[in-house]
């Protein structure tokens, strides 16, 4: 079980690049089953989430090859083994349900071990479902695994159960392939939504709407493949980053920002007293986003006048809230942080306290955070979810002296070569096994 050390509380100066998304990545890697051929993806980011899904792949019998250090070959031509998938790495990542849309029209019968990823209270695959059992996909919950029936797609309307951004991608990779015009109303347009329907569209797919909460798409027999297509940037890696100069007062340019993803982020920091310039703005390699480098000056702090809260896009993203924790650690004043969307997220924000922070508990989605306070190094376990990991470890590099952050790889599920990184740019971290 890998820790990290970390000597807190320095300056950090120069550039940060954040790293291709996560969410992305797996999504479009499931959704290269629906190409039956084959496909080559650049800027894939060697996480530990990515290393599962390839492990599924792998595992019912597609070619998965790095090219090089980013650039990932897939051939998905051959017949599928369904019987031999990887339970193991079906059950640590939830990203798995991905292959319930993927799979919808190659596949008539199969099985899927339930998942894991990030512990987070509750969380339904029923919104899933919903939307799935409307195309004529059956799912049966069973002890450990899920058992799958999948008839002839027909075209559908969908209403969403919720805004979910896994809920969505599968119900769009169901109505690719569903004959007729398929609508899906308040449907997320969430980033790796955005960047999943590219893909498809790269691919042949016919859709409508993309970066809407409805989308028109119409039904097409079967896909080409496809040549290159470039991971978009991830904005919760960015913000992660964004949090990190802001918490330690640094001066620090983060690069290969996606703008449209964080505008309001940006906003609420802005309220904040937080000093930033926005430079650099150019396009995505794949042509579809806005991108900029953001540099961030060591600024004085006030705490936000209402409450924080995450909604989905264009909301303030609900993975971005964690880290607005640590900052307001450092912001005079107090604010409530309302994490209402999982039931016990919040809980994890209460970590922070053993480094010197002042937050209370209201309830299971709650918190008010009283700053400034002055962090001090302690010795944790990390998280077992990704984003409160990383505020924790944000908290950590500006506490003063010597913290270590037990158990990485929830982190590493998500960051690539984060040590790195922040080394760097001045950061006093190590990795240790």
């Amino acid at each position: 079980m890998a820790k990290f050390i970390i000597q807190g509380g320095k300056k950090l100066h120069g550039s940060i690049e954040v790293s291709t998304a996560k969410n992305s990545a797996v999504a479009i890697l499931c959704a290269s089953l629906m190409v039956r051929g084959k496909v080559v993806l650049q800027d894939v980011p060697r996480i530990e989430e990515v290393f599962r899904i390839i492990e599924i792949l792998e595992s019912i019998n597609v070619v998965v090859e790095w090219k090089d250090e980013h650039k990932l070959f897939l051939d998905t031509s051959k017949k599928l083994k369904m019987s031999d998938i990887d339970a193991k790495a079906c059950e640590l990542t939830r990203s798995s349900l991905l292959l319930l849309g993927s799979l919808a029209a190659r596949e008539k019968k199969y099985k899927i071990y339930k998942s894991g990823g990030c512990r987070l209270g509750e969380r339904t695959v029923k919104p899933h479902l919903f939307a799935l059992e409307k195309f004529g996909i059956s799912v049966q919950s069973k002890f450990k695994y899920y058992d799958v029936v999948n008839k002839p797609l027909k075209a559908q309307e969908i209403v969403m159960y919720e805004s979910g951004d896994t809920p969505t991608e599968n119900a769009i990779m169901a109505a690719v392939f569903a004959t007729g015009v398929t609508t899906i109303k308040f449907a997320s347009s969430n980033y790796m939504v955005q960047d999943l329907c590219y893909f498809l569209i790269s691919a042949g797919a016919k859709i409508e709407g993309v970066g809407t909460t409805t989308l028109k798409i119409t039904g097409v027999k079967k896909f080409k493949s496809v040549s290159s297509y470039p991971i978009m940037p991830d904005p919760i890696v960015a913000m992660s980053f964004v949090a990190l100069a802001v918490t330690t007062k640094s001066s620090l340019t983060v690069k290969n920002c996606p703008l449209d993803f964080l505008e309001l982020e940006l906003e609420k920091v802005l309220v904040m007293g937080q000093k930033f310039s926005i430079k650099n703005k150019r396009q995505s390699k794949n042509k579809k986003f806005k991108i900029v480098d953001i540099s961030f000056q060591p600024s004085v702090l006030n705490a936000l006048p209402d409450k924080v809260y995450g909604r989905p896009f264009p909301g303030l993203n609900i993975d971005n809230l964690p880290f607005f924790v640590p900052m307001l650690t450092q912001a005079k004043g107090r604010t409530l942080v309302h994490d209402w969307v999982y039931e016990n997220r919040a809980i994890y924000y209460l970590e922070l306290q053993k480094l010197g922070a002042e937050i209370t508990l209201l309830d299971p989605h709650r918190v008010f955070v009283e700053g400034p306070t002055r962090l001090k190094g302690n010795e944790l376990m990390c998280p077992p979810a990704i984003r409160p990991a990383v505020a924790v470890l944000v908290a950590m590099l500006a506490a003063k002296g010597m913290s270590v952050l037990r158990n990485s790889y929830p982190i590493e599920r998500g960051y690539e070569d984060l040590v790195g990184k922040l080394t760097s740019v001045g950061a006093h971290i190590e990795r240790v096994e």
